[in-house]
């Protein structure tokens, strides 16, 4: 009975079972990307995810390791040439698996197992990820406030400009009345010049 034990020996012993991930990993180190069963997908990300991350620094003692585990030379050069400098500021979860369905003869699940630093679909071009800290929160309360003071000053200059047109129509009605006011002034001068022209006439 497996009570406890976690490990999924898909159906083989030691020796094949490594092999067999030895193999998976250097398909998956030279070509970033392998189809399989969701079994042997999921076996495989607990086995080379631990190697992914050795990669981080580039020693003789971690190339040995590795070439224990791969017995590659060209996956070698490929994780710590290629590899490396795409992962190097991930902190794991270098893999992804992608269901595909079933297999036509035996009706297995199939997955597709990828690198995820190597998918031009998924992959989108971001900034540089900072950490989080308490500070952040208070940046972002004082970019709240600046976005709420400006939202106020629009809300200003729109109210400002609903009572222009009554300001408009105050001067509007003022200068009415002056221009009437005017013309009773200047009538008496009318009536002057009209006398003096008939004087001279006569």
């Amino acid at each position: 009975m497996r009570h406890g034990n976690k490990i999924n020996h898909l159906g083989r012993k030691t020796a094949h079972r490594k092999a067999l991930l030895m193999n998976l990993s250097n398909a998956l180190i030279l070509h970033k990307r392998i189809t399989t069963t969701v079994a042997k997908a999921k076996e495989l990300r607990k086995h080379i995810e631990p190697l992914i991350n050795k990669t981080k620094l580039d020693t003789t003692h971690n190339r040995r390791i590795l070439f224990s585990y791969l017995q590659d030379k060209e996956s070698i050069k490929e994780l710590f040439g290629v590899i490396a400098d795409k992962v190097a500021n991930r902190p794991g979860g270098y893999t992804r698996i992608i269901k595909l369905g079933f297999r036509k003869g035996d009706a297995a699940d199939i997955a597709m197992i990828e690198l995820v630093d190597f998918n031009d679909v998924y992959v989108k071009e971001t900034k540089e990820t900072t950490t989080k800290t308490r500070r952040g929160r208070a940046k972002k309360s004082a970019v709240a406030a600046e976005e709420i003071a400006t939202s106020n000053d629009l809300v200003e200059d729109v109210a400002e400009i609903e009572t222009a047109p009554e300001e408009v129509a105050e001067e509007v009605s003022t200068d009415a009345v002056e221009e009437v006011s005017s013309p009773d002034a200047e009538t008496p001068a009318t009536e002057d010049n009209n006398a003096e022209t008939a004087e001279e006439t006569k």
